[in-house]
């Protein structure tokens, strides 16, 4: 949009002198630099307070306070630790992840020419204001929004702001209104796209928040409005078992109290115990080394993770919204048919700039030469073979044609060589073509392409292969009809013999022929959509390609049917003003959405998110920021993406493919379930205390545990184990079921049965056991003692058995997982080597036991992986 400013200009701004060096820095101190404000950051004192914000933290301080001042130093300083860690952790991973909009600032960092004083000369973007005179060409960087003065030839690339593949014409004499929709304002450009080929003169309209990607980084540089699913889940599960320990630990004091026969300051030291031991204050860490492991394994697939809790986020997507450009195509135009005027129809096969493929007929025609010879000549374009790999060099529709003729054998610089170009007809937007006038010997030919329309114009003839015969206008209208509703771009050549200094007028000429262009599908995309398909993922198409094209690369895909219809940014804008809720009916079936603007995109993944969807975006423009910000999860492509989209992504593809993301969804789910793991462990095993302790008061028998013992057997029966279940692999079946509900909570109704079952068998057994030791006439210290190493001795055996939910302990390898398979032994052995150290035994109350005693805890505990294997064994039945 122009500015009040330049409206004023357009009437004192000279087009020769530009401004004035003191009307520059005038304007620059009155509009500031143009650049993009940084987000304001809180500091890491700020985020490492924000850490103690948990229902666990508050009930962990609690204790430790309590443990101070009972004299329990050792314990109060164990919980302070635990605590102190967590925070640092989360501390890190905070401060790291703010930083995701830092790279705005240097969009539109470096250098341009302009005109002050009437002198060319060369600034810092940052100094550009509105009114400056700014010089443009080919390669360069647009510094600001601006609107053309003057243009030649000229051609923009602005699919970082519109997903547009195809460069855009400028025409600086265009009458265009000023609410016009980005993608038709072609008397202005906007900052940060691409000058592809042309020159121009133009006048800055907007600088810094006030240009087009300014506005998309007030968007972007908010804080996010949704939470990655983890977060929302684990938050959750923390409530629920924050709520569910207090109220049980209180049920137990209070029935302690009403019993009587308890020593007060022992139930404190017990409820203290049970807390630490019960509240699974190892998830944090656990936590952070499942996504660790996680970021590891994605970096093998192509996917580096920018956020760690993205690990996870993407393994819970239930709805991809796929930018089309360069991710689900490979974003090089590509000529896939080659169309003869006497309907001999070449198939083309390959993509990009490789001249790798092959053109499928019978290439030896001479009329299909001469098309490839005239799409070759009338050319600004170059490729060549340097550095082990094909470079090219100019407009990505004339850098096509040199392919095409590269995969029909023609050398283009023995073409070029022995057809010497004596002038060129440059492309311009008004004429929608673009000619070369050769010379061969003695003959002179005149060579154009262009749109098949303005080539129809220009010819009375068609070539065949018998020769050139009248033009079937019917016929060839006819061709172009049936490409264009496939979605192609499409081309057509001409040539016509002249006189060396006769005239070159574009008429009477000989049509050659079409070809239809288009942006390849990836060959991996179509396995990877159905990979989706069978994972329960649905894919929708978000582009700012034309309608006609998107839906041609939809249905290659799978993704929609003829029948189906194109949701495009103009019907989405009329949508709107009728409401929220035919904006989500129009949205709902959609799956491919065409010329949609940056806004538009946002919009549509708020719908899918109110649809109870976790959406994940892809993309790699400016265009394509505020979606990914908005998401569930973003994901930018690593090659051609913008540094505005890549530090606004939770992920990277670093190869810009769609098959990568498929399989970061895949290690996302192995996460999830590894955390789910941990998850069953620690509960498992607090809940099995809490029951040993409520029947033991229920029983009125002396406490089966000190506090210092449960301290302890927190340590050694969860230490290691909940973080060596982070490092278990994929079960490989990740992908052949539903992504889970986004409202099932992380500790959902099989998680609680699998604890209470395992939790139940372990704190039942203890009971019964310490039961009957106390009956046979042991001593109560005796009795704790062993019964403390039945329940370490039970916890090893039940985190062997939490490395599947559901596939038996004996069917999975022992080599995948080599961490746990140590830390299982390491924790008994350290439990039995505090049994013989002196000052620690005493401090734990324990002393060692026979190697009988040890076998018949251990045969004990072993009923516990019968009951496992036989409720695994249900689980199978049911799945």
């Amino acid at each position: 949009m122009v500015s009040v400013q330049v409206n004023a200009d357009k009437n004192n701004l000279d087009p020769l002198s530009g401004l004035t060096q003191k009307e520059a820095e005038k304007r620059l101190k009155k509009f500031g630099p143009n650049c993009l404000p940084s987000p304001p950051l809180a500091g890491p004192l700020i985020i490492f307070l924000r850490q103690f914000l948990s229902p666990f933290i508050y009930i962990l301080f609690i204790a430790a306070v309590a443990s101070f001042l009972l004299g329990q130093n050792p314990s109060g300083i164990f919980i302070l630790a635990v605590l102190f860690l967590n925070a640092i952790i989360g501390t890190i991973q905070e401060y790291s992840a703010q930083r995701s909009a830092a790279a705005l600032r240097n969009m539109v960092k470096g250098e341009t020419h302009v005109i002050r004083d009437g002198i060319g000369q060369t600034i810092n973007v940052e100094d550009v204001v509105p009114g400056d005179l700014v010089i443009l060409s080919s390669g360069d960087k647009v510094p600001a929004d601006v609107r053309l003065l003057s243009s030649q030839n000229l051609a923009i690339d602005e699919s970082l702001l519109t997903g547009e593949s195809l460069a855009v014409s400028k025409n600086a004499q265009a009458d265009v209104a000023d609410d016009a929709p980005l993608s038709e304002r072609v008397n202005q450009c906007f900052a940060s796209s691409i000058i592809t080929h042309g020159r121009a003169q133009a006048i800055v309209t907007a600088t810094a928040t006030n240009t087009e990607i300014g506005k998309i980084a007030s968007h972007v540089t908010q804080e996010r409005v949704s939470e990655p699913p983890l977060m929302i889940r684990i938050r959750r599960f923390t409530y629920q078992v924050a709520g569910g320990i207090f109220v049980a630990i209180l049920g137990l004091t209070l029935m302690m109290l009403l019993k009587g026969g308890y020593d007060r300051e022992a139930i404190i030291l017990m409820t203290i115990g049970l807390a630490v031991s019960v509240i699974p204050e190892g998830l944090p860490a656990a936590l952070t080394v499942a996504l660790a492991i996680g970021m590891r394994r994605m970096a093998r697939a192509n996917v580096i993770i920018r956020k760690l809790v993205a690990v996870e986020g993407l393994g819970s997507c239930t709805f991809i919204c796929s930018d089309k450009t360069g991710t689900l195509t490979v974003n090089e135009l590509t000529v896939h048919q080659v169309v003869l005027p006497d309907n001999n129809i070449y198939r083309v096969t390959g993509e990009g700039v490789s001249p790798g493929g092959k053109i499928c007929g019978d290439t030896e025609k001479k009329h299909l030469r001469q098309l490839c010879i005239a799409g070759v000549l009338a050319n600004e374009s170059h490729l060549d073979y340097a550095g082990g790999e094909w470079v090219s060099d100019g407009d990505i529709v004339d850098i096509a044609f040199l392919v095409l003729a590269k995969k029909l054998g023609i050398s283009i610089k023995d073409l070029r060589r022995r057809q010497t170009q004596i002038e060129l007809i440059p492309y311009e937007p008004e004429k929608a073509y673009c000619g070369s006038v050769n010379v061969d010997g003695d003959t002179a030919w005149l060579y154009a392409k262009g749109s098949p329309e303005k080539m129809l114009s220009m010819c009375n003839r068609m070539q065949t292969e018998q020769g050139p015969v009248d033009i079937d206008r019917q016929l060839l209208e006819t061709q172009f009809e049936s490409l264009a509703t496939q979605g192609y771009r499409l081309i057509a050549l001409a040539k016509r013999e002249i006189t060396v200094n006769g005239q070159r007028k574009l008429e009477q000429m000989c049509f050659l022929g079409m070809v239809a262009m288009i942006d390849p599908v990836r060959k991996e995309a179509c396995s990877a959509l159905d990979r989706c398909r069978s994972a329960g993922v649905e894919v929708a198409m978000v582009t700012g390609d034309h309608p006609a094209t998107a839906k041609s690369i939809a249905m290659e895909l799978g993704l929609c049917q003829e029948e189906d219809q194109v949701v495009t940014g103009s019907i989405i804008q009329q949508t709107i003003i009728k409401g929220q809720t035919a904006f989500d009916e129009l949205i709902r079936p959609a799956r491919v959405f065409a010329r949609i603007e940056p806004q538009q995109k946002e919009l549509i993944v708020d719908s899918f998110m109110r649809q109870n969807h976790f959406v994940a975006v892809t993309g790699d423009g400016v265009n394509d920021a505020p979606a990914m910000r908005r998401a569930n999860t973003g994901v930018a492509m690593g090659k051609r993406g913008t540094d505005v989209a890549k530090e606004t992504a939770d992920l990277i593809i670093t190869d810009d493919n769609f098959a990568s993301i498929v399989s970061g969804i895949e290690q996302g789910r192995v996460v999830y379930n590894n955390i789910r793991k941990v998850i069953a462990l620690l509960i498992a095993t607090g809940f099995s205390a809490i029951l040993l302790f409520f029947l033991t008061v229920v029983a009125g028998l002396p406490m089966p545990m000190i506090a210092v013992q449960l301290l302890w057997l927190n340590l050694v029966a969860n230490g290691l184990q909940d973080v060596a279940l982070a490092f278990e692999p994929k079960e490989g079946n990740e992908l052949t079921h539903s992504p889970r509900n986004p409202s099932e909570p992380v500790f959902d109704k099989k998680l609680i049965e699998h604890v209470l079952i395992s939790g139940t068998v372990m704190g039942g057994l203890a009971f019964l056991n310490y039961f009957l030791a106390l009956r046979s006439g042991e001593s109560v210290e005796q009795v704790r003692n062993l019964t403390l190493m039945l329940m370490v001795i039970f916890g090893n055996i039940h985190a062997l058995n939490s490395r599947s939910e559901t596939r038996s302990l004996f069917a999975l390898p022992i080599k995948t997982n080599l961490f746990l398979m140590c830390a299982v032994p390491l924790a008994q052995l350290v439990h039995i080597a505090a049994m013989y150290t002196p000052g620690l035994s005493d401090i734990l109350e324990i002393q060692p036991i026979s190697l009988r005693q040890w076998g018949q805890l251990l045969f004990i505990a072993l009923s516990l992986l019968v009951v496992e294997e036989i409720h695994k064994w249900w689980r199978r039945k049911e799945i």
